[in-house]
């Protein structure tokens, strides 16, 4: 590979990404020509010029590049940059479009100092060197807060779909005895303990979700005229509730009326009872 150049302290501008990368240095290549890439997901894009990516030649998800792509990259040591090794590895392969905020600043920035460079001012082209660093740097943590934004949002979206998953699978097994957060979490391959964190997120509990759809169960069932000859004892036997007492009070607790009482009102042909 040919020698750098400038030789700045903390950047460089190299003639290509080299073969093997070197884990001392993050290298960032700025779009001359229209190019397509195919970025770290598999997907490729068009990139245009003064768009930016970052590149590492050691890692297999490395962007590649059409055979006419053209830009200058500039090889930049990562113990200027202020931010951990693990956070430089997630930028890796990212692409920023060199128009709008940031990427328009940095770009701007970094076509400058490619022009610098050719003029040799040490003084200059370290005090360049010093703010291209900067800017990168901040380039960086813009990428990571989006990145990280991101992936909240996906594993929001992640557990409300599990959510639902769960959801529908309890009120498939309502009338079984044995439903628990143990047996819930583990048809689910999930711990108890997350099972607990997805309900709490959503303002409740298992327990309380659960008792609550087996109550809503059992009031239906009790408002049925059908079910004049059917016992609150049936009922609260068929839908997982431990014992009649049991039943009885928490559907008191929850509807301000016994089971009796309810299905006496619901099936008398007055009309149907309101929960409170």
């Amino acid at each position: 590979m040919n020698k750098p150049t400038p030789p700045y302290g903390g950047i460089a501008i190299v003639p290509a990404v080299p073969e093997e990368g070197d884990e001392e240095f993050l290298y960032l290549g700025m779009i001359v020509r229209t190019s397509a890439v195919t970025t770290r997901e598999g997907e490729q894009v068009v990139l245009e010029p003064k768009d930016l990516v970052f590149c590492d030649p050691a890692r297999r998800d490395e962007p590649q590049f059409d055979h006419d792509c053209r830009m200058t990259v500039f090889r930049i040591a990562r113990r200027h940059l202020g931010v951990s090794a693990s956070d430089l590895d997630r930028v890796l392969g990212a692409t920023v479009p060199g128009r709008g905020h940031p990427g328009a600043l940095v770009s701007d920035f970094l076509t400058a100092f490619a022009a610098e460079a050719r003029s040799p001012r040490p003084l200059i082209g370290d005090r360049l060197t010093r703010s291209a660093l900067d800017l990168v740097a901040v380039l960086v943590m813009e990428l990571l807060e989006t990145e990280t934004a991101q992936e909240a949002s996906r594993a929001e979206r992640a557990g409300h779909e599990l959510l639902s998953r769960i959801r529908a699978y309890i009120d498939r097994r309502l009338t079984e005895p044995d439903l628990s957060p143990g047996s819930i979490a583990r048809a689910h391959h999930i711990s108890v303990r997350y099972l607990h964190k997805l309900f709490q997120n959503d303002g409740t509990t298992v327990g309380r979700w659960v008792r609550q759809r087996r109550l809503d169960s059992c009031r239906r069932e009790l408002s049925r005229t059908r079910s004049r000859g059917i016992t609150v004892a049936a009922v609260a036997n068929r839908w997982g509730f431990p014992s009649p007492a049991h039943f009885s009070r928490t559907f008191r607790e929850a509807y301000g009326m016994t089971p009796s009482q309810w299905q006496a009102l619901a099936t008398s042909g007055t009309g149907s009872p309101t929960a409170h």
